[in-house]
């Protein structure tokens, strides 16, 4: 009977989920649940969920990815899982009495981003930076992304696996673009590949804000599409619709090196 959001750190009762997606008072949220239902049972609000320094889930183990379901959810996205074997780990969780196991990509506060078919949720909230002392940095929305990204280029250009020219910041979430805003200051050129949605829009234009004339919106390079995981399952397959390198290079893009100086393992 009680929700949590891990992108924004909050949680609460369900009638309080209504009250929010909905945008009414608690009895017209009390009305919105007793609709359809045949039974006109008083409603009994829980009470409010536990901080999320108190979250239930807890990590067990950490290896590499090895698991069949993890392996065939990534080809489900459309990533190579040779790309996420060296940026991710195979991780086991635990909520309550029940384990559980999901893709876990690491953040800067040194939690875990977890992804599996069924779950989306993360152990500490903060974005993820990959410097190499570049003057480019690329950002996306979430790992799932990033993956993508790489998987594509790693397609266009599958013989130099270990070289790049770019660093990245992944925000893990859009409510941590103002964790990201001091990072991003020491760039040049700042290309946002944020989701074609109205919270990726919002998280661009307060980077566009913050650094101006730095920052290119990349999002039209996966036009029409929610974002570039999206791209990726849709139109990779298609040879006429690979997606452009956000900024022209003077060789092909490659992989990110597989060790890097702020990794965290």
């Amino acid at each position: 009977g009680l929700w949590y959001d891990f992108g924004l750190g909050e949680g609460g009762t369900l009638l309080q989920l209504v009250m929010r997606l909905e945008g009414c008072s608690m009895a017209e949220a009390i009305r919105s649940l007793r609709k359809g239902s045949a039974d006109e049972v008083p409603f009994q609000p829980l009470p409010t969920a536990l901080p999320r320094e108190d979250s239930p889930l807890r990590i067990l183990g950490v290896g590499e990815i090895r698991h069949p379901a993890l392996i065939g959810y990534l080809r489900e996205r459309g990533i190579d899982p040779a790309v996420a074997g060296a940026l991710c780990r195979e991780v086991h969780y635990a909520v309550g009495e029940r384990r559980f196991f999901a893709i876990g990509f690491r953040n800067d506060a040194g939690g875990w981003e977890l992804r599996n078919r069924y779950f989306k949720g993360c152990t500490s909230k903060a974005p993820t930076t990959r410097r190499g002392d570049y003057p480019t940095c690329l950002v996306f929305e979430g790992f799932m992304d990033y993956l993508s990204f790489l998987t594509i280029r790693h397609k266009n250009s599958p013989i130099y696996p270990c070289i790049d020219w770019q660093d990245y910041i992944i925000l893990n979430s859009t409510a941590n673009v103002d964790k990201a805003l001091y990072p991003l200051g020491e760039y040049e050129k700042i290309h946002c590949l944020l989701d074609n949605d109205e919270a990726g829009r919002k998280a661009t234009q307060a980077i566009q804000k913050e650094y101006g004339w730095r920052v290119r919106d990349a999002s039209h390079l996966y036009s029409g599409h929610k974002d570039v995981n999206d791209y990726l399952c849709q139109k990779f397959s298609q040879p006429t619709e690979r997606m452009q390198q956000p900024e022209k290079q003077t060789q092909s893009a490659k992989l990110p090196k597989q060790e890097e100086k702020n990794e965290q393992s």
